[in-house]
């Protein structure tokens, strides 16, 4: 049925992806008036992401879990925008929320250079941003040729893309086998694929493993296609130096201690042209912490929201769902998407939860319980700081190298992040430590390592002059 204001909703679900999608069509099921507002153009976010139409063709790679799943739920999405029950804002960046009387206002930019601005308002508001993936620098990280592993995985999927023939993947983590994966099915020849961590953590906890049955048939499936690509897995290792002049020749593998620590005289080198590299996801929390909501130190050492069973948040009227509460897969964001729509609507029908939330509730523990794992498994090591020449760049927006920032500590006295930066501008160029914040952190020294994240009154660039239209009277 038609909104009755085109600029307000019940309901702002803020992320398309896995959860941010089951949130709002759970919700309009419901009757609730939803606004799902995202930065891309299409529902699914970087799991579900497609080619472009332009390139009129399917998904490559390995096939992905829950396309059922997806289906169902974006069928029901064109149903509620047909209806009008629910308006989808695609191409609008939320770069700041803030409180309008008794609503949320969702400040956006919109626009092919990102100049123009939305600024829609709701009720309740669900956070569903989704992560980002966590990078540590080393000797040659800069050199082209060296991309992220899920940039190597969006890059095949969105664009038939691939970083080169022959390409290592490496760091740490399960992300790594479907990257693996899915570039050796487009036809990449991947030599290797080398894991930092190892998986006996998982054979430690039993109950954890026997709670989660399809998680031991995913790595099953992985492990038979990894070897029937001919990929070797090479675990408690790590890439600690990129050959090349113009761009990826070769890298060195060392094998790690228990501690990440190189191991002296181990150094290995494969030749390859390209190097997919990635530490794991961590959450995107910019808009959370810019509302003032609490986080905890994830199991993988990230900071992840502080949400209660029915995933509110700390901050009243604010729900998060999927990886902004800890990384945990696409089947883990589904249920929570789908739990935050059910405890919105309980809250704006002031009563209980359904039968279905509690059943929601009991998944999702089992679910977290396993991510929990997944991330002390993959958890970075201490001794990663040891793979850093003096002259490699930790910061890339600012080029400040690892010499830089231990001089900062060790002779001007910085003992936190937030120090670092203003004595070396880490942190201070266009990615806003995103991508350096972790490695800072770590060279900042024990009471960095567990310090808070940033929070920053905007979750990403915005023009001056967008600035100075939210700032007006009429647009307050």
């Amino acid at each position: 049925m038609p909104h009755h204001d085109p600029d307000r909703a019940e309901v702002a679900v803020v992320g398309a992806g896995p959860a941010g999608l089951a949130a709002a069509v759970t919700a309009a099921d419901a009757g609730l008036d939803v606004l799902l507002i995202d930065a891309a153009d299409a529902p699914g976010g970087q799991y579900y992401r497609a080619p472009a139409p332009g390139l009129g063709t399917v998904r490559p790679g390995a096939p992905l879990h829950g396309r059922g799943t997806f289906t169902a739920l974006t069928a029901r999405l064109g149903r509620h925008r047909d209806t009008g029950r629910v308006r989808h804002l695609t191409g609008h960046q939320v770069w700041a929320v803030t409180r309008t009387g008794a609503d949320w206002t969702l400040l956006a930019l919109t626009g092919p250079d990102g100049g123009d601005g939305a600024a829609p308002r709701a009720r309740r508001l669900v956070i569903a941003t989704g992560a980002v993936e966590r990078q540590l620098p080393f000797p040659g990280w800069t050199l082209p040729g060296v991309v992220g592993a899920a940039g190597a995985q969006a890059m095949l999927k969105s664009g038939l893309v691939l970083p080169g023939r022959r390409v290592v993947v490496a760091g740490s983590g399960p992300l790594l086998q479907a990257v693996a994966l899915s570039l050796a099915g487009a036809g990449a020849r991947v030599p290797a694929l080398v894991e930092a961590a190892g998986y006996a953590a998982y054979a430690r906890a039993p109950l954890t493993l026997a709670a989660n049955p399809d998680r031991l048939a995913e790595g099953a499936r992985h492990r038979a296609g990894l070897a029937r690509y001919g990929v070797r897995m090479l675990t408690h290792r790590a890439v600690t130096a990129v050959h090349g002049t113009e761009r990826v020749e070769g890298v060195t593998v060392s094998r790690l201690d228990r501690a990440w620590r190189p191991v002296p005289g181990t150094g290995r080198r494969i030749d390859c042209d390209a190097l997919a590299v990635g530490h794991g996801l961590v959450p995107q929390l910019d808009l959370a912490l810019g509302l003032g909501c609490a986080t905890r130190t994830g199991t993988d050492g990230s900071a992840v929201l502080e949400v209660d069973a029915r995933l509110r948040t700390t901050v009243p009227g604010v729900w998060a769902a999927g990886e902004t509460g800890g990384i945990g897969g696409v089947r883990l964001a589904l249920a929570e998407g789908e739990l935050a729509a059910l405890s919105v609507i309980a809250d704006v029908r002031g009563g209980p939860v359904p039968a279905r939330a509690r059943a929601l509730v009991r998944r999702r523990r089992r679910m977290r319980g396993f991510a929990g794992l997944m991330g002390a498994a993959h958890r970075p090591g201490p001794g990663w700081t040891g793979w850093l020449a003096p002259d490699t760049e930790v910061c890339r927006c600012e080029e400040v190298t690892a010499a830089t920032v231990r001089t900062a500590v060790a002779e001007l006295g910085a003992a936190d992040t937030r120090t670092a930066k203003l004595l070396t501008r880490a942190g201070m160029g266009w990615c806003q430590g995103r991508t350096c914040g972790f490695a800072v952190r770590a060279l900042a020294g024990p009471s960095g390592a567990g310090a808070a994240p940033d929070r920053r009154p905007l979750a990403c660039p915005v023009p001056l002059a967008t600035l100075a239209r939210a700032a007006r009277p009429d647009n307050a």
